[in-house]
């Protein structure tokens, strides 16, 4: 099965904050899930560099927009790297490729009727684009963007392109009262189907004068901008930027090059975060449309990160740095905390202090402290891995079963964060069974010669090193280096590439005894050393 998921593209106008790679790192664990389930993936994420903000930004700068950009992608890269984030294309709205989609969606939408000449008259976030009148705040005595606090807007009085969004109000509207919704969660649906029903105006998608930018590719006569050589009439104008960056995702399928974007199009998930939602949603379905081609199959909405009841961002300085985080807590451990600590599907309040205890709690103490003292017992009692009991025999493997089937509902409904709570609620099975087992009481009894104890220490054990196995599959998708490391302290070579390709279905490998017994056991070590320093204001470094 083929499936393909982006995330939205990031503004590359600085360096990111965990707040603007948690949809990535999201959206990367479900691409190594879908992988390890056999799924041929394909999975996008990237930057959007036009903006008339980002031009004043580099000329503020001395530098040329394109050099600013390619400064600022590169701390993205870098950041996604640490992350262990494994696009299978990292798209950039500066790629030739995807001027070529746009300028072709252009034509397209001219060609169907659905693009023509007016005036915009209203304001324009420098950061962002147009602003609606009713989403505009006003803040110290100015008209400012309720998504970039402290930027004035500017009014603006042109003469654009606009897109018909009205022509499309009537099948938006039955689109979005499908069931199963294509637009999740349900209550975000909701809200949109409250907008398009409120009606729906054109959108202007060109902007007049300036060269940072995709070249509008049409004169108002509809003939051509393009000259013979590839270079681009000034006068024509430019693709508005928000226009433009949707097209990415259809840029990442391939499309002009094969004219549907096949064998990609349409996009299985499109994850991005609520105060884009319209566009998404409502936007871009309809641009599709009016170019033949189909709308994607889902798009699922996420919250926001939120720092004392505010949302983390940049202008704010109320974020996280990941690459502080990694420091800290390893890649591992900042990709799990990240999904553990907040929905996926709603807004979520984190700090640096609710982000140690998690990560102490969960990962040091429950998951860390569960491994290790399975394989410590282990290696001391037996040269190799015990093998489980049969899961009709064994209370850890007669409840996984249960566990897996949740975990993956969880994931297959995109609540992460859910998925990995029911990992970690078998987690939490398996150090009270340790307890209530007291294997270092069978180990005892075993060594003086009892037999029963002996037979129940290698069930017990081989119980226990069964679910740090199968745990450490399961949760692989936010942990994959962790996952490879507890492999191989229970004797067994991990099956996946660094991407989480090239194994067994995850299903196959993911039954309770089905790997069968396990190798010679490693040497014990600390998985996730406890951090002893629990207060810290991440936000203010």
């Amino acid at each position: 099965m083929r499936y393909y998921l982006t995330t939205a593209i990031a503004y590359a106008n600085n360096k990111p904050g965990l707040h603007t790679l948690y949809e990535v790192i999201g959206a990367d664990a479900i691409a190594r899930w879908r992988r390890m389930r056999g799924d041929e993936v394909r999975f996008l994420t990237g930057t959007d560099e036009y903006s008339v903000n980002i031009a004043v930004r580099a000329a503020e700068e001395g530098m040329t927009p394109k050099d600013f950009v390619d400064a600022k992608v590169a701390l993205f890269q870098a950041s996604e790297a640490k992350l262990l984030i494994s696009p299978d294309r990292f798209i950039r709205t500066t790629d030739h490729d995807h001027s070529k989609a746009a300028q072709e969606m252009v034509r397209r939408s001219f060609a169907a009727g659905d693009i023509y000449l007016g005036v915009y008259e209203g304001w324009y976030c420098p950061n962002e684009g147009f602003r609606n009148a009713d989403d505009v705040v006003q803040e110290g005595g100015g008209t400012v963007c309720p998504n970039h606090p402290g930027i004035a807007l500017q009014w603006l009085s042109e003469r654009n392109w606009f897109f018909r969004l009205s022509a499309y109000q009537e099948r938006l509207e039955a689109w979005l009262s499908q069931e199963p919704s294509p637009v999740q969660p349900e209550f975000r649906r909701n809200e949109m189907l409250g907008f398009v029903r409120q009606g729906l105006a054109d959108f202007s998608i060109s902007r007049e004068g300036g060269s940072w930018g995709i070249p509008f590719p049409i004169y108002e006569d509809g003939a051509s901008a393009l000259k013979s050589d590839g270079t681009a009439d000034p006068s024509a104008g430019t693709i508005y930027v928000w226009y433009d960056a949707l097209i990415n995702y259809l840029t990442g399928a391939g499309f002009p090059t094969d004219a549907l974007g096949a064998p990609w199009w349409p996009a299985d998930l499109h994850i991005i975060g609520k105060d884009i939602n319209r566009f998404h949603s409502v936007f871009w379905p309809a641009m599709l449309w009016s170019a033949g081609l189909e709308a994607p199959k889902r798009i699922w909405v996420h919250g926001w990160l939120l720092s004392r009841g505010e949302r983390m961002s940049k202008s704010r300085g109320n974020f996280l740095d990941p690459d502080d985080a990694v420091a800290a807590l390893g890649a591992d451990g900042t990709r799990f905390v990240a999904l553990r600590e907040v929905p996926f599907d709603r807004d979520g309040e984190v700090s640096w202090d609710s982000i140690v205890r998690r990560y102490n709690a969960e990962l040091a103490n429950d998951f860390g402290n569960l491994v290790n003292r399975a394989t410590t017992m282990a290696s001391r009692s037996f040269p190799d891995a015990p093998a489980p009991r049969a899961s009709s025999e064994s209370p850890l493997g007669s409840a996984w079963e249960a566990t897996r089937r949740r975990a993956v509902s969880a994931l297959e409904q995109n609540l992460l964060h859910e998925w990995l709570g029911e990992l970690w609620d078998f987690v939490g099975m398996a150090n009270k069974f340790v307890d209530s087992e007291k294997p270092w009481e069978l180990a005892k009894a075993a060594k003086s010669g009892d037999p029963v104890a002996a037979s129940q220490l290698r069930d017990t054990l081989g119980d226990l090193l069964e679910s740090c196995r199968l745990i450490a599959l399961y949760a692989a998708p936010a942990m994959p280096v962790t996952a490879a490391k507890i492999w191989s302290l229970l004797g067994r070579d991990w099956p996946y590439d660094e991407s989480g390709r090239n194994g067994p279905p995850l299903d196959v490998v993911g039954a309770w005894g089905a790997a069968g017994p396990g190798g010679r056991l490693g040497s014990p070590e600390p998985l996730f050393p406890r951090l002893e320093v629990e207060t810290r204001d991440a936000a203010a470094d």
